[in-house]
């Protein structure tokens, strides 16, 4: 497949950018490219200027130019990027054409080991993201920065605040697990909150999560793709988004995020979604995306390849009795970086393609709470899914 036949190359080579800066490294000219060529890069940046099913947010398929104007004016940083503009995705007849062809050129990429970045556009183009993994044939962990679910009702048509129903509902089916950070209760109705619970997702208040921020990092490193809604930010700090709202992230916590998930190993893909360029005060917005952005890619440079294995002498191997549950709690903490996993007994009659999900990413905290003789939360939703 050609994946160059999919896009409309940007040409920022007139620019006037300084030594050292993302502008000069990055590459934009990729007409000769053959496929093996772009197995040379780790990041490719995807703008996808689709709108049609954006809900009260006109506008956004200008973000991934407005995004270009400020990303490339940031420094490399201290290591040497690999990273690919593949220019902006050329939209279907149809948002159902957009989200077909934009599923295959993200699995190509997956196949040649590069991670795509995604520039919206709306943020329904989270569901061709996750199409992508069905390509595969890939269980999926979905995690979405959002202060919403986007659930809509079963009956409704896919928008950017009703994709989420249309994932969970998909045949066949390849979504694990999906996960929310920073949803805001009054936006959220009891019946949503109750089926998250049913369905064992992991949803956090954005009171939660802003009251301990590194309680986020194992559930983002839990996901293989991530969602990004600017609506999770403040007004404040992001105006550029007719949905955005008083309360949310601030910025600077949004790059923290934005770096976990480049941190973690397990995750392939990401999207940033819902820049409206037309309601960008003096642009705002969109230079905080670029930094967002730019913290994910230092995360992703600073991946330290954790693969929690028992044999591995990286990690050191804690076992819980306990007294009241039928089972020992195994966790695993790596000595180079601290970070913990949870080892879920792998049910005998459960099919393999769960044994990936075996090893959980998990906090101190959850050790604490075992070797209290409790069920962290978060074991028990992981075995639940397993059986």
């Amino acid at each position: 497949m050609e994946i160059k036949s999919f896009f409309k190359p940007v040409n920022l080579n007139n620019e006037d950018f300084k030594t050292g800066f993302l502008g000069n490294t990055t590459l934009f000219d990729y007409q000769n490219f053959k496929e093996e060529d772009f197995r040379e890069f780790d990041l490719a940046i995807i703008g996808v200027p689709e709108e049609r099913n954006a809900f009260n947010n006109k506008g956004t398929f200008k973000g991934s130019k407005q995004f270009r104007k400020y990303f490339y004016h940031h420094s490399e940083g201290p290591y040497k990027t690999k990273i690919l503009d593949l220019g902006d995705f050329v939209i279907g007849a149809t948002v159902e054409d957009t989200y077909t062809g934009l599923a295959i050129v993200i699995a190509e990429l997956l196949k040649l080991k590069v991670l795509p970045i995604i520039i919206g556009g709306s943020q329904d183009l989270t569901f061709a993201n996750f199409k992508a993994y069905e390509h595969l044939e890939q269980l999926v962990n979905i995690v979405t920065i959002d202060n919403s679910f986007d659930l809509g009702d079963v009956g409704d048509p896919l928008k950017s605040n009703s994709y989420l129903n249309k994932i969970v509902l998909h045949q066949p089916n390849y979504l694990f697990n999906y996960s929310n950070l920073g949803y805001q209760t009054y936006f959220v109705t009891q019946e949503e909150i109750d089926l998250m619970g049913k369905l064992h997702f992991d949803i956090c208040r954005l009171g939660e999560i802003r009251a301990d921020l590194t309680e986020a990092e194992p559930i983002i490193r839990n996901a293989d793709m991530a969602s990004f809604d600017l609506s999770s930010i403040r007004n404040s700090d992001a105006p550029a988004n007719n949905n955005v709202t008083p309360n949310g992230f601030y910025g600077e916590e949004v790059c923290k995020l934005a770096r976990y998930a480049g941190l973690s190993d397990k995750l392939t893909s990401v999207g940033f979604y819902e820049l409206n360029p037309e309601i960008d005060d003096r642009g705002q917005t969109a230079h905080l995306l670029a930094q967002i952005v730019w913290y994910f890619i230092d995360g992703f440079y600073h991946r330290k390849n954790e693969i929690p294995e028992r044999d591995n002498k990286e990690f050191l191997k804690y076992v819980i009795n306990s007294e009241t549950h039928t089972t020992d709690l195994i966790f695993f903490k790596n000595l180079k970086t601290d970070r913990w996993w949870m080892d879920i007994p792998h049910p005998k009659n459960s099919v393999l393609k769960f044994k990936r999900h075996q090893f959980v990413p998990c906090s101190y905290k959850d050790y604490l709470i075992a070797c209290k003789d409790e069920m962290p939360e978060r074991w028990l939703k992981t075995f639940q899914k397993l059986v």
